[in-house]
């Protein structure tokens, strides 16, 4: 029993020390793998180091490289800035030299004008003295003291020269009309030719694309009733029809028409489409458009070059953006005459930037005419000096149809604007019914007075040229005719712009030699 004891004690002291040695064993293989590690650790960090070091070296030789060819573009930059400016040098010495030329002939034709006023004085002295002279010797023979043969001769001159003196005063105001002719004409061309408008012309129709057909029944709705609910809200017709791929909103109002296509776009967008939620669309697109017209007006202003306008005259100006006058936009139509205003002011002498403001606002009243009693230029005359905008401003909007005058140039010069947008190829438009109907009743009602044998609507029904019986009406009488019949029309027709009257009247006489 003691030997198994001790047997068993030997077992587990062996295997403690088989255990001991095991442990020392895997400890010495996890050093050597920790300096295995380690050392590996280094040589890569070491690696890292030195491709950081590398790749910094890169990089600043690449940047000095950046840098040199910088540094020589700047350098040749600075050369030719520096030949630049020795041939400007040499120019203004040029220049210089000439000036300095042109002063000493100045200076020659000074003195030799001194020298021929001198002489001219000494020569008038000499003639006086003769004058006077040949007065006291022509007294002498006479009899008549300075007076009476001072009558006597303006008296013979007056009867001579009065005859002369008509002639010479017509072809003065002939020459003056042609001379006022051509000057407005070469005006009128030169600010034509500087500002280029675009030729768009605007509709009553507007179209919204929808995503499918099938968008189509749920605008319509149950019995119609999303289609009566937008209608009632908007004020414009909603037309749905085969066409495939759209939805038309027509409406003779520009802005209601406007609210209406933005709402009925919001609504495809969102897929919910019933009443109430109209309703919403349209109070919200409305609050919208209230913003838009006022940014359209500031855009106006801004494009125009006018600042300082008062923010309900931007309103009012925004909202021409969605008015027409025989199919031309009446807010392109303004920006353009503010154009052609300041461009023909300048030409005068005069400022181009009230030119401008007097152009940009000739036309105001057409946004609110409708709220207001009268016509657009006294509507928009009165707006004008209700926001504090000047006297000029004020009677280029009140004027620029009728009431021209002389002392006020920005009217003349906004109506010539506002004729020469208006009646340019492409700006208006109308159906050829209305225009052909226009003619007819131009030349009716001409043809109905008396002694006029022929009629012609010309220039577009811009002017009407009159034939009349030689026989019937004499040279007095064709003239009072041409008042009555640009009377008549003014009072019985309804036409754009102006209308030309011209009546044509001649003799003519027809032999026959056999």
């Amino acid at each position: 029993m003691i030997g198994g004891l001790i047997g068993l004690i030997l077992g587990v002291l062996g295997a403690w020390c088989a255990m001991h040695l095991s442990a020392r064993h895997r400890a010495d293989t996890a050093h050597g793998l920790a300096d295995q590690i380690l050392s590996n650790a280094e040589r890569e960090a070491l690696t890292i180091r030195i491709q950081a070091e590398l790749q910094s070296k890169e990089d600043s030789l690449r940047r000095r490289a950046e840098l040199d060819i910088e540094t020589d573009q700047s350098r040749k930059d600075l050369r030719d800035q520096e030949r630049r400016l020795d041939k400007r040098g040499d120019l203004l010495d040029q220049k210089l030299e000439l000036l300095n030329g042109k002063e000493r002939d100045i200076e020659t034709l000074q003195r030799r004008l001194a020298e021929q006023q001198e002489e001219i004085r000494k020569n008038r002295q000499v003639v006086q003295h003769l004058e006077a002279d040949q007065r006291n010797e022509l007294q002498r023979i006479s009899g008549l003291v300075p007076d009476e043969a001072r009558k006597i001769l303006l008296a013979r001159i007056e009867n001579d020269l009065r005859v002369e003196v008509g002639g010479r005063i017509l072809r003065h105001e002939t020459m003056v009309r042609e001379a006022c002719q051509t000057k407005a004409r070469e005006i009128l061309s030169i600010a034509i030719q500087r500002y280029a408008a675009s030729h768009t012309a605007e509709i009553t129709v507007s179209t919204v694309d929808i995503p499918s057909d099938e968008m189509k029944g749920r605008i319509i709705g149950r019995e119609g009733r999303n289609i009566r609910a937008f209608e009632k809200a908007t004020g414009v017709d909603v037309i749905v029809d085969d066409t495939p791929g759209v939805v038309v909103v027509t409406g003779f109002d520009s802005v209601r028409r406007e609210v209406a296509k933005l709402s009925l776009e919001k609504l495809i967008q969102d897929g919910r489409i019933h009443p109430t939620r109209i309703e919403e669309i349209v109070r919200e697109t409305q609050d919208e458009m209230e913003q838009h017209i006022r940014k359209l007006g500031q855009e106006a202003a801004a494009e125009a070059e006018v600042v300082g306008l008062h923010d309900k005259l931007l309103d009012y100006l925004g909202r021409l953006k969605f008015r027409t006058s025989y199919s031309q936009n009446v807010l392109r139509h303004s920006i353009e005459v503010a154009f052609l205003t300041g461009m023909m002011a300048e030409e005068i002498g005069l400022s181009g930037t009230l030119g401008r403001r007097c152009g940009l606002l000739h036309d105001l009243g057409k946004a609110a005419d409708h709220e207001m009693e009268g016509g657009h230029p006294a509507v928009g005359a009165e707006l004008l000096k209700r926001y504090g905008e000047g006297g000029e401003v004020t009677h280029a909007a009140l004027g620029h149809h009728d009431d021209l005058r002389v002392d006020a140039p920005y009217t003349v010069l906004v109506a010539a604007a506002d004729a020469v947008s208006a009646s340019r190829p492409g700006a208006r438009r109308a159906t050829l019914e209305k225009y052909v109907r226009r003619l007819e009743e131009l030349e009716s009602l001409v043809l109905g007075f008396p002694g006029v044998d022929q009629a012609y609507a010309v220039q577009a029904g811009r002017e009407v040229r009159v034939m009349v019986d030689s026989q019937q009406l004499d040279d007095a009488s064709a003239a009072t005719l041409c008042r009555e019949i640009a009377q008549a029309i003014q009072n019985q027709l309804t036409y754009p712009g102006e209308v030309k009257v011209t009546v044509l009247r001649e003799t003519r006489c027809v032999e026959i030699a056999h």
